[in-house]
């Protein structure tokens, strides 16, 4: 088992390092995605739930869309991350994903609630 593990983590580096050696020969207007971040993670999540919201244009359609069932599930998805990493992020990831959580939720009450002004 463990020399199958072995394997496996080889076979990884390997594929890891062919790819790298292919992004340094590419041309310079290839786009090359960023590293992997928990804070791009999930700003990417909570600008998805923007456009859900219908505070930010869809950049597909460019046209301002309003789906609460499609901003719910991004708003409980990110609440589901702050609960599976509690004690695992860094102090800056842990704010940045409470300010996110508290401004969407404000956002989605003041939307979902007749009466109620949205900020």
């Amino acid at each position: 088992m463990d020399e199958n593990k072995k394997n496996i983590d080889e076979s990884w580096k390997e594929t890891v390092a062919k790819e790298k050696a292919e992004k340094e020969g590419r041309k310079e207007d290839t786009f090359i995605p960023p590293e992997p971040d928990f804070s791009f993670f999930i700003t990417t999540l909570a600008l998805q739930a923007s456009i859900a919201l219908g505070q930010v244009p869809n950049p597909v359609t460019n046209k301002t869309e309003e789906d609460l069932t499609q901003a719910r599930f991004l708003i409980d998805t990110l609440g589901m991350l702050k609960e599976k990493t509690v004690g695992n992020l860094s102090a800056e990831e842990g704010s940045l994903l409470e300010n996110l959580l508290y401004e969407l939720r404000t956002r989605y009450v003041a939307k979902s609630t007749p009466g109620l002004k949205a900020p």
